[in-house]
């Protein structure tokens, strides 16, 4: 089956641990990743992994995706650099296609307004309150949330933002494999390794 590419955020001091199990799996499956820098530069994440983006952000276009990966990373609070990323969140959930927001992103789109009306998660609620939006009522205390075309998590959940994404997708753990995939990896069940293999 032919699928768009998953196009993943990269900017300098990104959180590269928080989206590690959600882009190897969807690889694993037959998706392309690729990376969308603020321009061509290259990025540095937070453990130094250096990455040269496969696109500027200019050049992202929703109709050519399949999912926007947004992970955390330290510019989301120091300023507005990574503003343009919560932008094409607009621009990718006004055209349908899912987009996946972890830890300081979520502050990220909490600012661009995209929390305000949708149920969602993040590390601790008074830390999207201090972004002054206005979706305070929509936070729910749980490891991720999924609304509609929206996956949330906080920074300590790169597991289950996975599944909720595997999930939103719909074709990478058919049935019970992806309740099994979560099981194994962020359970350590050894139980759900017969199941996810059968």
């Amino acid at each position: 089956m032919s699928r768009k590419p998953v196009h993943l955020a990269v900017y300098d001091a990104f959180a590269d641990w928080e989206t590690g199990h959600t882009t190897a799996w969807l690889a694993r499956v037959g998706y392309e990743i690729r990376t969308v820098g603020p321009s061509a530069a290259p990025v540095a994440s937070i453990g130094g992994l250096r990455v040269q983006p496969d696109l500027s952000l200019a050049e992202l276009r929703p109709e050519d995706s399949s999912l926007l990966i947004l992970p955390g990373g330290d510019l989301w609070d120091t300023g507005d650099d990574l503003a343009p990323f919560a932008a094409a969140a607009r621009a990718f959930l006004a055209a349908g296609v899912p987009v996946g927001a972890i830890c300081g992103a979520t502050a990220g789109l909490a600012r661009e307004g995209l929390l305000d009306d949708r149920a969602h998660t993040s590390a601790v609620s008074y830390y999207l309150a201090a972004t002054g939006y206005q979706g305070g009522e929509r936070y729910e205390e749980r490891d991720a949330v999924t609304d509609g075309d929206l996956v949330t998590a906080g920074p300590t959940e790169p597991v289950a933002f996975a599944r909720e994404i595997f999930g939103r997708l719909g074709d990478v753990f058919p049935g019970e494999k992806l309740d099994a995939w979560y099981r194994l990896f962020h359970d350590s069940d050894p139980a759900a390794y017969e199941t996810l293999n059968s």
